[in-house]
């Protein structure tokens, strides 16, 4: 029979290396021959060998050191300007709170201390009274007699004699000069000075009369009542999961061994990092946070486990905050009231459950945002077209396929826009997929042209989004409600086409396609288009194949269960892509009114950038053919060389004959809007305009009006292609 025996070179059990049995060796050579009728046995061959290697020797200094992981100098708040402004607003905001709130009341506790200030008057002169007469000594003194003790009682009443003269003499002193001072106050002071005397004493009097569970001044915050996570507590949780390689481990005594830090205060909670047992990962916590909350005795709004991604599948972070993530406040989106964004940074998105700012970068990504209805889909979209909209070189095309003018602010600045489930508006967003699809054919072939100094990456840069000759400015397409399209009988399959196609090959191109639906099933969501989104944000949904379908296949297996958000956790769900590890994230909340203030900031700065263009321009644009037109050369083509200088409203005026379909809706302007329409539009190209001499047509007068010079046109052309042939 077979066995495995130990091995141990050095002689120490402690050291000791495990061992295999060998079947098939040769025996050991011997000098001696074995005898030629015993055959070998079984046991015969079974040759004990190390399988471990010795222990290893110390780390080294150096190496030890270089191993270890550096904690930040300064905490996170401190290094970010966003952060650290919330912070400062969040304790100016609470002290605000605390004046306020004991302000409004300070005729409330100043009648309450007048009440009490005759008990309080009783407490002082019966505390007077005992601490003048030795009242603490009389026990002992009562002790002595019953013990007819004669010379223990007079050397104690000798000592009381001497007590109460020294303490009515202070007592009579302090009284006198308290009432000279009050006398003072009153007959030569100010009025205010006794009056705020008076006050005192009085205050001073309610205060030492106020009952020990009446206080006179309430608290203006309430502290929640948590109690503090400990070992024991987390242990009992884990235990109560019904995993059995937890019961396992816990009859072994793994429960000590289980911390590998100290559990500590991190933000506004409790964080305690665990090695699971064998076998065990953080992955079949976070399957049971329901069951862990339970073992907690917290609701699942404070319990959030979550794995650490460069650790192995056994680290379990578990935090557990002070108050359910829905009841925390949420802080204002860091951009809501000043400041400009770049889709080539990391845009602030929301907070986590710990209150850490969450970022996500759009650029060189796409993002599908999923939930059930009223859950807060709309609010977490709006948010990153608000950021899109603050950066003046981005081109926004916004559809909203619900109807309710949700996204009814971006009309300001985006160059198409659509509201609306009827069968044009799918149509019409159907053309601005056409358009994006086409532009990345030509987006593709300019940076393909490009020198390998200047694009070496074959990709968009902000460099080359800075050059408005070259057009490759980021591009975001969002459609909220995507399933009416997706799903139209007419256009959903074209649709769908489109948009795999956007997703697979804009990502390099500048063009970022936004999706957000509340019905995420396979017709309503082409699982060609939900495979291939690289951000996805999925709020509450209902059941496991809506939960798939936003976050990805096996994502529930995975702990990963937007169906365990409650009704009260709106803007609350798993981002998925724009980190490492999924996040639970709240999104910023912004209103309609808000979002509306916010785009006028943004429309402000593209009209002076001269980047706004399209629908909010006022222009007709062609999204199936691109750009239709080409502005200058239709300007210059509208001027005849006779005519060194033209108005505006008459170069607008002549457009509209050239190309109806692409300058119609200018024509249609007063005087005033049509000069300030060509203006606008000629602003990015460099045209000046001014006051130029010419004549009305219609009275024979000449005069000064806004307009601009053929030359200024011809030089601003011959620019543009200089600029075109050095890139």
């Amino acid at each position: 029979m077979t066995h495995v025996e130990p091995f141990n070179p050095d002689g120490d059990p402690e050291h000791g290396a495990d061992v295999i049995p060998l079947h098939k060796l040769k025996p050991p050579v011997s000098d001696v021959d074995p005898m030629p009728d015993m055959a070998p046995t079984e046991d015969a061959y079974e040759v004990p060998v190390p399988v471990d290697a010795p222990a290893p020797a110390r780390l080294s200094w150096r190496e030890s050191v270089r191993g270890e992981k550096r904690q930040p100098i300064l905490p996170a708040w401190l290094l970010s300007r966003d952060a650290l402004k919330e912070q400062v607003r969040w304790v100016w905001d609470h002290y605000t709170h605390v004046f306020a709130f004991h302000a409004v009341r300070v005729p409330v506790y100043a009648g309450t201390l007048a009440l009490r200030s005759p008990q309080g008057a009783g407490r002082l002169i019966g505390g007077a009274f005992r601490w003048v007469t030795d009242a603490d000594g009389r026990p002992v003194r009562a002790n002595a007699i019953q013990r007819a003790d004669a010379a223990e009682y007079l050397k104690l009443a000798k000592h009381r004699d001497g007590r109460i003269r020294l303490r009515a003499t202070i007592l009579i002193a302090a009284t006198l000069a308290v009432s000279i001072l009050m006398t003072a106050l009153i007959l030569a002071g100010p009025t205010w000075g006794a009056v705020l005397a008076f006050a005192g004493i009085i205050g001073g009097l309610g205060f030492l009369g106020a009952p020990n569970d009446r206080p006179v001044v309430g608290p203006a915050v309430v502290k929640p009542q948590v109690q503090k996570l400990s070992s024991h507590i987390v242990l009992r949780a884990l235990g109560a999961l019904g995993i059995a390689g937890i019961n396992q481990a816990m009859t072994k005594g793994w429960g000590p061994r289980a911390f590998v830090a100290p559990i500590t205060r991190d933000g506004p909670g409790w964080r305690a990092d665990v090695d699971l047992p064998y076998g065990v990962t953080a992955v079949d916590i976070m399957e049971r946070r329901d069951r862990l909350a339970s073992g907690l005795r917290r609701p699942m709004g404070c319990v959030w486990p979550e794995p650490v991604h460069d650790e192995h599948t056994g680290r379990l972070v578990l935090w557990v905050g002070d108050q359910d993530m829905n009841q925390v406040t949420p802080p204002a989106w860091p951009l809501a009231r000043s400041g400009a964004a770049s889709l080539f940074k990391p845009l602030p998105y929301g907070t986590d459950q710990r209150g850490r700012q969450i970022l996500v970068n759009l650029m060189y990504a796409n993002m599908l945002i999923g939930a059930m209805p009223g859950m807060g889909k709309t609010f977490a979209l709006r948010i990153l077209l608000l950021a899109a909209a603050l950066d003046v070189t981005a081109e926004l095309l916004v559809w909203e396929l619900k109807g309710t003018g949700d996204l009814s602010p971006f009309e300001k600045v985006a160059a198409d826009y659509g509201s609306g489930p009827d069968d044009e508006t799918c149509e019409a967003a159907l053309r601005s997929l056409r358009y994006v699809y086409k532009d990345l054919e030509r987006r593709a072939k300019v940076i393909a042209g490009l020198p390998k100094n200047v694009c070496p990456e074959n990709k968009v840069t902000p460099e080359l989004a800075a050059k408005k000759s070259l057009r490759l400015h980021p591009l975001v397409l969002a459609i909220d409600e995507c399933q009416e399209l997706f799903a139209h009988e007419k256009f959903g399959k074209e649709a769908e086409s489109l948009a795999v196609a956007v997703i697979k090959r804009g990502r390099a191109l500048g063009v970022i396609l936004v999706l957000a639906t509340q019905r995420p099933d396979k017709e309503s969501l082409p699982t060609g288009v939900s495979a291939n989104v690289g951000i996805r944000f999925c709020l509450k949904v209902m059941g496991q194949l809506e939960n798939d379908m936003i976050l990805g296949t096996s994502s529930y297996k995975n702990g990963l269960r937007a169906t365990t958000f409650t009704l009260k956790d709106k803007g609350i769900g798993y981002l998925v892509g724009a980190a490492p590890d999924a996040q639970i994230t709240r999104t910023y909340a912004v209103d309609n009114d808000a979002a509306d203030k916010i785009c006028d900031r943004a429309r402000a700065a593209r009209e002076a950038a001269g980047t706004l263009t399209g629908y909010a321009a006022g222009q007709t644009t062609d999204t199936d053919r691109g750009l239709s037109y080409d502005l200058l050369a239709d300007v210059l083509a509208v001027i005849p060389p006779s005519e060194p200088k033209v108005w505006n409203e008459v170069v607008v005026d002549r457009l509209a004959e050239l190309r109806p379909d692409g300058y119609g809706t200018w024509a249609a302007l007063d005087v005033k809007a049509k000069s300030a329409q060509l203006t606008t539009a000629l602003k990015p190209y460099g045209v000046p305009v001014g006051q130029v001499w010419g004549t009305d047509d219609a009275t024979g007068k000449g005069a000064n009006r806004r307009g601009i010079t053929r030359d200024d046109v011809t030089a601003s052309i011959t620019k543009r292609e200089g600029s075109r042939g050095s890139d």
